[in-house]
C-alpha cells in the first residue's frame, strides 16, 4: 500500500494499491466482455439497490470456476481485475488454451499447476477435499460437486479443513463458522493474495463515484417524513423505548438476524460463526 503526505485533506488518509505484484497491464481480450451497469435497477426497471450509477468502465474477465481440465498449466502473468479484491493469474495450457484463475499467494509467473484428484496439495492446485491433508488452508471451494468455487474467493481469505469424515469435510470458514462440505467438492490449495486490500482507505468522496457508488444521506439527518430515524430535537438518534425502528419499507432497522430460522443447510453448519454449536431440531 502507498500512502502520501497530507498535502490535501484527501491524501491525509488515503491509501492506493501499489501493484507491484503485477506483471501484465491489458487483460486477454478473449477472456473478457464488457459489463453493462444497471444503476442499481432490476429487470423491471425499479431501483432495488439505491446510491448506485456511474463509475468507470470495466470489463468482466471470465474466472475458471470449474478448474476441469486434469492436465497442468503454465502460469503466464498476474494482473489486476477491477470487479474484484483478489488478483487474478493467467494460465495457458499445453494445448494453447488460456483461462483466469483467482491468484493465491505465493503463485508466481512460470510455476506449473493443475487440478483433480492426482494432483499433489501445493499452492494453485484444485483438488477434491477428501484429497487434501487435514490442517491445509484452502480456498475457492465448491459447495456442491462440479458447481464451480462459491466460497472463499475474496482478498487474503481462507478456510482451514478441520476433518475429513462420512463423506463430508469440515471446514472452519473466514467467518469463524465450521461447516460440513461434500468431500468430493474441489478447493484450491493456498490463500487468496492481495491480502493488503483490508487496508484500503478511498480518503475522498471522488474515488467512491469512480466505484460506481453514488452519495446516500443518512437517514438520522432526514426528516420524519422522509425516514424512521429523522428528526428530533438535536441531534436524536431514536428507538429505544416501545418504538421499533424501521426502514422506509416496514423492515426492522436494528438488531433483526438476516439469516432464516430454519434453513435447509442448518444441517451442515457445525458451529455458528458465533462461536455456539447449532442446536439440534
Amino acid at each position: 500500500m502507498k500512502t502520501f503526505r497530507p498535502l490535501t485533506p484527501s491524501q491525509r488518509y488515503a491509501t492506493v494499491q501499489d501493484f507491484s505484484d503485477i506483471t501484465k497491464s491489458r487483460p486477454e481480450k478473449s477472456l473478457t466482455y464488457r459489463k453493462r451497469g444497471t444503476g442499481g435497477r432490476n429487470n423491471h426497471g425499479r431501483v432495488t439497490v439505491r446510491a448506485r450509477g456511474g463509475g468507470h468502465a470495466r470489463r468482466i474477465r471470465q474466472i475458471d470456476w470449474l478448474r476441469k481440465r486434469a492436465d497442468a498449466a503454465r502460469v503466464v502473468a498476474i494482473e489486476y481485475d477491477p470487479n474484484r479484491s483478489a488478483r487474478i493469474a493467467l494460465i495457458e495450457y499445453s494445448c494453447g488454451e488460456k483461462a483466469y484463475i483467482v491468484a493465491p499467494e505465493g503463485l508466481s509467473v512460470g510455476v506449473q499447476i493443475c487440478s483433480g484428484k492426482d494432483a499433489s496439495p501445493s499452492v494453485g492446485n484444485a483438488l477434491p477435499l477428501n484429497r487434501v491433508p487435514v490442517g491445509t488452508d484452502v480456498h475457492c471451494i465448491e459447495m456442491i460437486p462440479g458447481r464451480g468455487a462459491q466460497m472463499v474467493r475474496s482478498a487474503g481469505g481462507f478456510a482451514t479443513l478441520m476433518a475429513v469424515d462420512g463423506g463430508y469435510a469440515q471446514l472452519r470458514l473466514p467467518s469463524g463458522e465450521i461447516r460440513k462440505v461434500h468431500a468430493n467438492c474441489l478447493a484450491t490449495i493456498g490463500k487468496v493474495g492481495n491480502a493488503q486490500w483490508e487496508n484500503l482507505v478511498l480518503g475522498k468522496a471522488g474515488r467512491a463515484r469512480w466505484m460506481g457508488i453514488r452519495p446516500l444521506t443518512r437517514g438520522m439527518a432526514r426528516n420524519p417524513v422522509d425516514h424512521p430515524n429523522g428528526g428530533g430535537q438535536g441531534k436524536s438518534k431514536g428507538g429505544g423505548g416501545r418504538q421499533h425502528l424501521m426502514s422506509p419499507w416496514g423492515k426492522l432497522a436494528k438488531g433483526q438476524k438476516t439469516r432464516k430460522r430454519h434453513k435447509l443447510s442448518d444441517k451442515f453448519i457445525v458451529v455458528r460463526r458465533n462461536g455456539k454449536p447449532l442446536k439440534a431440531k
